[in-house]
């Protein structure tokens, strides 16, 4: 697997993959998905957009932006989303790893996720063997497709200069 900064013909299958999230309902908090017009855009106003590439094929992929501005503008934020046909498969830990490398090489000290579902258990692992630190739970933060309310829980990770 190779994971590279995006490019301009990867928007459709990028597109798919974090539609595929936004229409799920239970990890992002977008609720309308991207069109290939808004896609462009947004993909290209983060501090960087990545993919997995696997057999020619992208399965995966991040954003990485400042969590905040000014005097905290050295915290950085990410959001990943993996095909679901490719989950279980560690392209959402690479794409972990590599946005770890990524933040630190742009200069922040601290990447920060600001609303982990708490039942997404698969992402909380992960985060949590990777280092990450769990800051407490904000009882029905998160508002699910359906309606419903589900506890989020902030994480962070300093970015050492192994990360």
């Amino acid at each position: 697997m190779e994971i590279r900064a995006y490019r301009e013909e990867d928007i459709p299958q990028m597109v798919e993959i974090w539609n595929e999230v936004v229409e799920e309902g239970n990890a992002f908090p977008q609720e309308n998905p991207l069109s290939k017009e808004e896609a462009a855009s947004f993909f290209s106003s983060q501090t960087l957009s990545s993919v997995a590439v696997e057999n020619g094929r992208i399965t995966g992929l991040y954003i990485l932006h400042p969590n905040n501005v000014g005097r905290c503008g050295h915290i950085a934020n990410a959001s990943y989303a993996v095909l679901r046909a490719e989950r279980g498969k560690h392209i959402g830990e690479a794409l972990v790893i590599d946005s770890l490398v990524q933040a630190r090489e742009k200069g922040f000290r601290i990447l920060q996720f600001n609303a982990v579902v708490s039942t997404n258990i698969h992402a909380r692992h992960l985060y949590e063997n990777l280092g990450f630190i769990p800051l407490g739970t904000i009882k029905g933060g998160f508002r699910k497709k359906d309606g419903s309310y589900e506890d989020i829980v902030p994480y962070y990770k300093e970015l050492s200069s192994k990360w």
